[in-house]
C-alpha cells in the first residue's frame, strides 16, 4: 500500500516549515541541466530560506570528480549540487554520482544523506544506489523522473536514425540541436519505455536499498497525468517492479517538466517530515 499521497496546489506549500531532519542533501540535475538548474529555478533559494547551507558543487570529469567548495563554513544542514555529463548514458552518470556520494561519505561519515534527482537525474540517482554500498543514504526523492521510460526518448531516437548521406543534410540544417540529440542517443536508448531487454527493465527488477522513497509526480488537479515529457505513471516509483508500495507519492499541480520554485517547497516539506 502506498505510504501517502499529498497534492500541493499553491506555491507557498511547505514554506513555513522550519525544522528539517536530514543533514546532507545532494541535488542531481536532469537531461541538459547542470548544477545551476537548481539555482535558476529558485529551488536553492527556498532551501537557504529554511536554513540549508550551500556546501559546494561536485563537477564530474574524465579525470575524476572535482569539488568546488562554497565560501563560508558549513552548518548542520548543507546541500551539494553536482554537474554530471547529462547527455551520457545512465550508467556512465550513475558511476560518477556514486563516486561523488562516496566522497561525501568521507567528508561526513556519520551524517544521513538525502538524494534528490530531477527528471533523468532521478533514474541516475536510483541506478547509483541499487548496489547498496553507499553508506548513510537515507532517502531518495525523484521529481518528474521517467522511472518506466518515456515515448519522448523513442521519438528522439527515431528523429536521429537517419542514414548517411542524409545525415549531412540534417546536420547542416539541424545545427547544435541535432548534434546534441546525436550525442545523447545512448541516453535515449536507456530511457525508452520499459520492456524486456531495456536498461529500465533490468534496473527496475534489481533489489533496491532499504531507504525512504518519495515520488514527486506532476499533473493537473485530481489526476496523475504527468507532463509533456514524462507520463504520470512513469514518474511514480510505486510502479517500479522492485518498489511496489514503498514510495510516498507526492502529487504536484504542475504540468511543466522543468524545475520550479514549488519543487523547493516540496523538498523542504519532505525533509521536515510533513509528507
Amino acid at each position: 500500500m502506498k505510504k501517502g499521497i499529498l497534492t500541493i496546489l499553491v506555491l507557498i506549500a511547505g514554506l513555513f516549515i522550519s525544522v528539517a531532519r536530514a543533514d546532507v542533501l545532494v541535488l542531481v540535475h536532469g537531461f541538459l541541466g547542470s548544477a545551476q538548474s537548481w539555482d535558476t529555478s529558485g529551488v536553492t533559494a527556498v532551501l537557504e530560506h529554511h536554513g540549508w547551507h550551500r556546501a559546494g558543487v561536485f563537477v564530474a570529469g574524465p579525470a575524476g570528480n572535482r569539488l568546488i567548495p562554497a565560501p563560508g563554513r558549513a552548518n548542520k544542514l548543507k546541500y551539494y549540487t553536482v554537474d554530471l555529463p547529462s547527455e551520457a548514458p545512465i550508467l556512465v552518470q550513475a558511476f560518477q554520482l556514486r563516486q561523488i556520494l562516496k566522497s561525501i561519505n568521507v567528508l561526513y561519515a556519520n551524517e544521513p544523506i538525502t538524494v534528490v534527482g530531477h527528471s533523468a537525474g532521478g533514474v541516475v540517482a536510483r541506478a547509483a544506489l541499487v548496489r547498496g554500498d553507499i553508506d548513510n543514504v537515507k532517502a531518495l526523492i525523484t521529481i518528474a523522473s521517467p522511472n518506466l521510460g518515456t515515448v519522448r526518448a523513442e521519438q528522439a531516437l527515431d528523429a536521429t536514425d537517419i542514414p548517411f548521406p542524409l545525415t549531412m543534410v540534417t546536420d547542416f540544417f539541424g545545427g547544435d540541436t541535432y548534434d546534441m540529440a546525436m550525442q545523447s542517443r545512448g541516453l535515449f536508448v536507456d530511457l525508452v519505455r520499459e520492456r524486456p531487454g531495456t536498461l529500465l527493465f533490468w534496473l527496475n527488477r534489481l533489489p533496491h536499498p532499504d531507504i525512504e522513497y518519495f515520488s514527486v509526480v506532476r499533473g493537473q488537479p485530481a489526476t496523475l497525468s504527468g507532463d509533456y515529457i514524462v507520463p504520470g505513471y512513469s514518474q511514480d516509483m510505486n510502479n517500479v517492479a522492485a518498489l511496489h508500495g514503498r514510495s510516498t507519492l507526492v502529487k504536484v499541480n504542475n504540468s511543466n517538466h522543468g524545475l520550479s520554485i514549488l519543487d523547493g517547497s516540496v523538498i523542504v516539506s519532505i525533509l521536515a517530515g510533513a509528507i
